[in-house]
C-alpha cells in the first residue's frame, strides 16, 4: 500500500493581478459619470459692491452663504420684484435662517462648529431695511461671524 501525502509538494498558484488596473479604471470612471456637483440655482441677480480693502476666506467648506438680491427676470412673476432673500436654492424669508443655520451646523462636525461663518451677498440696490432683518436673526441664532461679499476694485 502505498502512503498517501496530503498537500506536500503542491503549492497555492500566485493571484493574478493583471486585471487590477481594468476594474480600478471601471470603478474611476463608474464614480466620475454617476458624481453629481451640485451648485446653487441663483434665482436672485445679486452685484456686491466694490471694496479696496478685502481679506479671502479661509476655510470655505465652513462658509454658507445668504443671497439678497432682486428676483431675476424669469422669477419676477412668481416672486415680484422687491428685494427677496434666498438660503441654498430656495427663496426664504428672514425667519427661516435659524433653521438654514441649524441644518449647515449638522454637517459640520462638531469641533468646527465655532469656526462658521455667514457670508452675506448682497445686491448693491438693496436697501438697510431686510438686511437689519437679516443680522437680527444671525444674531439671535448666536451666529456672529459675519462676513460681506464685495469686489475688488479692478473686478467688473
Amino acid at each position: 500500500m502505498g502512503k498517501f501525502n496530503e498537500g506536500k509538494g503542491k503549492e497555492m498558484p500566485a493571484v493574478s493581478t493583471a486585471s487590477l488596473p481594468d476594474i480600478i479604471f471601471m470603478l474611476l470612471f463608474f464614480f466620475m459619470v454617476t458624481t453629481v456637483l451640485r451648485e446653487n440655482t441663483l434665482k436672485v441677480d445679486v452685484v456686491t459692491p466694490k471694496a479696496t480693502e478685502l481679506t479671502k476666506l479661509i476655510h470655505k467648506t465652513l462658509v454658507n452663504t445668504i443671497h439678497v438680491g432682486k428676483p431675476k427676470e424669469n422669477y419676477q412673476d412668481i416672486y415680484g420684484t422687491a428685494p427677496m432673500l434666498q438660503l441654498g436654492d430656495k427663496v426664504s424669508s428672514p425667519r427661516d435662517i435659524p433653521l438654514f443655520l441649524e441644518n449647515f451646523k449638522t454637517k459640520v462636525p462638531e469641533k468646527k462648529r465655532g469656526l462658521i461663518i455667514s457670508s452675506l451677498k448682497v445686491d448693491g440696490d438693496v436697501t438697510m431695511g431686510i438686511l437689519q432683518d437679516i443680522k437680527t436673526k444671525l444674531r439671535q441664532s448666536s451666529q456672529l461671524k459675519i462676513n460681506y461679499s464685495a469686489k475688488t476694485q479692478e473686478q467688473k
